[in-house]
């Protein structure tokens, strides 16, 4: 996809930065940007809500983070245990960031949390990339990018895929947020699509 950049980064600057990218999130959207161009995604809407996911899985840093935003694996599987330990984790079971007997972590990392030893296992397989070896691997932006667009086009995550929701005349902006984690924070993901989707065309015919 060829549009102006300099007309996108100026209308999600307004938009969906308060006016101020930072060098980091100029980096970071770059990436995505220049992976789609990569691969010839041609459906702007795609590009359009990989981005909104990242934005908002990242807390808008567009950089690949870890689960809880910790600087270190350390700091993340404290965190996550006295999470866990205090109730707030209601949904796990079982504490899969705390490391294994090699010593490896499978807590969430990336543009999109990317977690469990399974998970990780599978994105090995589709990606060809060694996240079993190195499943830090998953912290290095251009392997997060990759996993963000294989993840959300093959439904590699959770089964759902990008084609299900944006596909000819079938625009659901609510319901892609099942691709990644249900109907969580749904409408605000949604929101941030249909601003990066706007960028994207006034880009387009700039």
């Amino acid at each position: 996809m060829t549009f102006a950049r300099k007309t996108f980064f100026d209308a999600v600057r307004v938009s969906l930065f308060d006016g101020v990218l930072k060098k980091h999130q100029v980096a970071g959207l770059t990436a995505i940007l220049d992976h789609g161009s990569d691969v010839g995604e041609t459906d702007d809407r795609w590009l359009a809500y990989m981005l909104a996911t990242a934005h908002h899985e990242t807390g808008r840093t567009m950089q690949p983070v870890r689960e809880t935003f910790a600087t270190s694996d350390s700091q993340a599987i404290a965190l996550l245990d006295s999470a866990f330990d205090n109730g707030r984790l209601s949904s796990v079971s079982v504490p899969y960031w705390r490391r294994d007997a090699e010593g490896k972590t499978w807590l969430g990392r990336g543009l999109v949390q990317l977690t469990h030893r399974a998970n990780y296992e599978k994105m090995a397989l589709i990606t060809g990339i060694d996240l079993i070896s190195h499943p830090e691997q998953a912290m290095e932006m251009t392997i997060a990018v990759d996993i963000l667009f294989v993840g959300m086009q093959a439904g590699a995550f959770t089964g759902r895929r990008l084609g299900q929701y944006f596909s000819g005349d079938r625009t659901d902006w609510i319901g892609a947020r099942r691709i990644i984690n249900g109907r969580d924070r749904a409408e605000l993901v949604a929101g941030y699509g249909r601003r990066y989707l706007a960028a994207i065309r006034l880009a387009g015919t700039a």
